[in-house]
Parts: C-alpha cells; sequence; structure tokens
C-alpha cells in the first residue's frame, strides 16, 4: 500500500477527495462519450497512463468498466476514503439548446448516480446547464437520486450563473443543501464559449441566494500568462462564509500554483475554507513545485516513488503545506457526505 495508506484505516476522519472526473467511452451502455480537441487529445495518452491504462484500453471495449475497476483500486489503497465523480453536462445555447459539438466528453448524471449507490467509495456531483428547458426537473431527479453536489465549468459550458433567470434553480440548490462545484479560473484542455465567466465572481448570485459554493481551482490561471482570478477568490471569501476552493491541478504540470497563491492558501486565515481535490485523471507530478523551490527535490523524487496517482497527489498537497482540514472539510460541506 502507498504511502500514508496504512493510516486509512486507523483514522475515522473522512477523507475526500473532491475533484475526480470520470471519462467514459459507453462501452457499458452508460451513456458517456469521449472526443477529444485540442489539448485534450494531445494529452490522451498522458491522462490514460495516470490510471494505469492505455490508450488501447480507451479505445477498446471494457474502457468504462476498466476505468471505474482503476478509481476503486486507487481509493482503496490511499489515504482517500471518498472520491466526488463528476458528471459533465455539454455546453447549452442561452435558449437552452445543448450543443454537443462544442464539447470533448460527455458523462451523464445517471451514471455518476449510479456508480455512487453500487460503491461507498463514490459520492456522485452531477451537471446540470440551468437553461435547460428540464433543467428543474432534472435537479429534482438528481436530488432524489442522492446528488452530492452539482459540477460545471461556467467558461466551458457557457453558464453565468449570475442570469436572473437561474434564481429558482440555485434558491432549489440552497434549500436541498447542494453545493455547487464551478471551474474557475482559465481552461486550455476543454472548449471554451465564454472566457468572460473564468472569474470566481461567476458565483456571486450564487452565493449571495445561500448556495455553498466551491471554486476549483481557486480561479487560478492554468498557463503563465493566462488571467489569474486568485485575488478575487480572496476578496470574495472575505464576503462570503459559504464559498471555499479547491487545490485541484495544482500539483499538475500545469502553472496554476503560483508561490504567492499557495503562501495564501496554506496560511492560517485560509484554514478550513480549501478543499482537497485531485482533478485525476489529469496525472499529478510536482515537477513545477519542484523547480519553483515549493518543494525539496527530496521531496519530489519522494512522490514519484508513490504508483499510486490519488496517493501521489495527496502527499504532494501534505509536502505542500496543506493540512488535515483539507482533506475532512468535504465531509461538512458536500450534502449527505457526513
Amino acid at each position: 500500500m502507498d504511502g500514508g495508506a496504512e493510516d486509512h484505516a486507523v483514522n475515522s476522519v473522512m477523507r475526500i477527495d473532491c475533484h475526480v472526473h470520470f471519462v467514459g467511452t459507453g462501452t457499458d451502455g452508460s451513456g458517456c462519450w469521449y472526443r477529444p480537441k485540442g489539448l485534450t487529445k494531445i494529452g490522451e495518452p498522458f491522462l490514460v497512463k495516470a490510471v494505469g491504462l492505455t490508450t488501447r484500453d480507451l479505445h477498446g471495449p471494457e474502457f468504462d468498466r476498466l476505468y471505474t475497476e482503476r478509481l476503486l483500486e486507487m481509493i482503496r489503497g490511499s489515504s482517500v476514503d471518498r472520491a466526488l465523480l463528476l458528471a459533465h453536462e455539454l455546453p447549452h445555447h442561452a435558449d437552452g439548446t445543448a450543443l454537443p459539438e462544442r464539447s470533448s466528453l460527455y458523462v451523464p448524471n445517471d451514471h455518476v448516480l449510479e456508480l455512487a449507490r453500487r460503491h461507498p467509495e463514490f459520492l456522485a456531483a452531477v451537471s446540470i446547464h440551468p437553461a435547460r428547458r428540464d433543467a428543474m426537473d432534472e435537479l429534482e431527479k438528481c436530488l432524489a437520486g442522492g446528488a452530492s453536489a452539482l459540477k460545471c465549468l461556467p467558461n466551458v459550458q457557457g453558464i453565468d450563473w449570475n442570469d436572473p433567470r437561474f434564481t429558482r434553480f440555485l434558491e432549489r440548490m440552497a434549500e436541498a443543501g447542494l453545493p455547487l462545484l464551478a471551474h474557475t479560473g482559465s481552461e486550455r484542455t476543454m472548449p471554451v464559449m465564454d472566457h468572460k465567466l473564468a472569474s470566481p465572481r461567476v458565483l456571486t448570485r450564487a452565493l449571495d441566494i445561500g448556495v455553498t459554493c466551491i471554486a476549483a481551482h481557486a480561479g487560478t490561471g492554468m498557463m503563465l500568462l493566462d488571467p489569474d482570478y486568485f485575488a478575487d477568490f480572496v476578496g470574495m471569501l472575505e464576503k462570503h462564509p459559504n464559498l471555499y476552493g479547491d487545490n485541484s491541478a495544482l500539483a499538475g504540470l500545469s502553472f496554476r500554483l503560483r508561490p504567492s497563491a499557495l503562501r495564501a492558501m496554506t496560511s492560517a486565515a485560509m484554514d478550513g475554507r480549501i478543499l482537497h481535490g485531485s482533478d485525476l485523471p489529469v496525472p499529478p507530478s510536482g515537477l513545477l513545485p519542484a523547480a519553483f523551490g515549493m518543494i525539496s527535490w527530496s521531496d519530489h523524487r519522494a512522490a514519484k516513488r508513490i504508483a499510486n496517482p490519488l496517493e501521489r497527489d495527496a502527499q504532494l498537497k501534505r509536502m505542500l503545506g496543506f493540512g488535515d482540514a483539507t482533506f475532512t472539510r468535504a465531509a461538512t460541506v458536500l450534502r449527505g457526505a457526513a
């Protein structure tokens, strides 16, 4: 068992990875599909390798089953107790028309809900575009099915949560205690509909209505010259006690983690406001944190020796200074996770 996993059985506090993607090709009748574009296509071999699979598996007849089994093996062999498994909605036009040609993948809500029902290691994050004509009906169905969160990528899917048309949808989320996990910051691996929706400020109306929001990536930019909205995120934390961030992808090969952001995210002032997330199957590396002096090269080498990518990411986050509350806070934030 990889480093840290031996403490898993004796620690009664639930540790949750709040950012794990499901990727499927529909081989088991799941309704999933995967049509990579741009950087997603280029990075395809690295993404499947991160979960111990190959491109041959990806294009084979059993990929969905293999991917599910690998996720379960990684959770069971790690210091993480459960993973929030993310559905992926299609982009939509403002009039509610689905735009499948603008997406590189699709993961239906029914699939993650079913996996969460079958496996206690999984929690389900559904994904619903609020402009859908059946959005309220789908929300009610997902709540009844045990959804723990709602996941979206506003800039990718074209969702402006500050649009007054979505008020009733957000009010129902607040009533049900369903948190909103929203991608914030730049995005380079999927087609983007509206770059203006990358700021955490897209969550302002949801927060004011009373929805608990998790700003995935805390507004950080993916590439060195991308706009960085971390300062927006920090400013919003002071005003909104129902706002959290996650540290997903911060140990990957991107520039999301800058030294100033790391100091802030691991400070006492932000204790309890940052949740642990891996962003699997994005492979954790630690190379850039070591290159920028955020961890030692010996720590980097130690992390590389951890075969389980879920555990490697968790240990890299600890090396970066994220404390226990980062791993356990999600149990009180996600619906039905405690």
